[in-house]
């Protein structure tokens, strides 16, 4: 598929690197294409342009910006580019302010995720929450002695959902759907669990699975 990735930071870049270890075309959008350099030069595959030249090349877009820049985000990708495509929500809603204790602070609620926010500004858009919930290090293909860990992913459009699962395999997760837009809700705060260990004990190397 053709991958467009809103973002350039860390996380932007570890899943533009794993699409293209899986045969996908990738560009990246930035608002500064220097921050992008090194990254072009390891992955020279790759390709790099503007929010809204990633957004017009996607098949499958991906949201991985800080939440609080994220409605910016799709505006600047402009939300007829992204019309009618699965776009692969990365974001939490993690508040510019200092953990407590080892807890990040959110600046939604439980009764309302930044992806319905997105969904609700932006509703020709096929948002998928996914890969929200693990760092960047365990993104894509990662290796665990308890084997393969769960990816939960929630939206509103079943064949977006779809996309998104098969994406998940191919990174090494096992995807499990969560239902529609709201069940974000529960999703993201998973962020805040996963961070606790990291935050206390600079243990980063962890994810979730779900047994049955």
């Amino acid at each position: 598929m053709k991958i467009g990735i809103l973002g350039s930071g860390a996380v932007a870049q570890t899943l533009g690197s794993g699409f293209l270890v899986h045969g996908h075309d990738v560009m990246l959008g930035t608002r500064s294409v220097s921050k992008l350099s090194d990254w072009v030069s390891k992955n020279p595959l790759g390709r790099v342009g503007t929010f809204s030249e990633a957004a017009q090349f996607a098949e499958t877009a991906v949201l991985a910006v800080k939440g609080t820049s994220a409605l910016d985000a799709i505006h600047a990708a402009l939300e007829p580019n992204l019309a009618g495509k699965p776009c692969i929500d990365v974001t939490n809603p993690i508040a510019d302010l200092p953990p407590e204790n080892g807890v990040l602070r959110y600046f939604t609620t439980l009764d309302d995720s930044l992806m319905e926010r997105l969904q609700r500004e932006f509703p020709a858009v096929n948002f998928v929450k996914a890969f929200n919930s693990v760092g960047q290090a365990c993104m894509v293909n990662p290796s665990f002695k308890g084997g393969k860990p769960t990816m939960f992913i929630c939206g509103n459009d079943g064949a977006a959902k779809k996309i998104v699962s098969g994406i998940c395999g191919q990174f090494g997760w096992d995807a499990e759907d969560l239902g529609k837009a709201e069940a974000a809700r529960a999703i993201e705060p998973l962020c805040m669990l996963w961070c606790i260990p990291g935050l206390l004990r600079n243990d980063w190397w962890h994810a979730f699975k779900l047994l049955r």
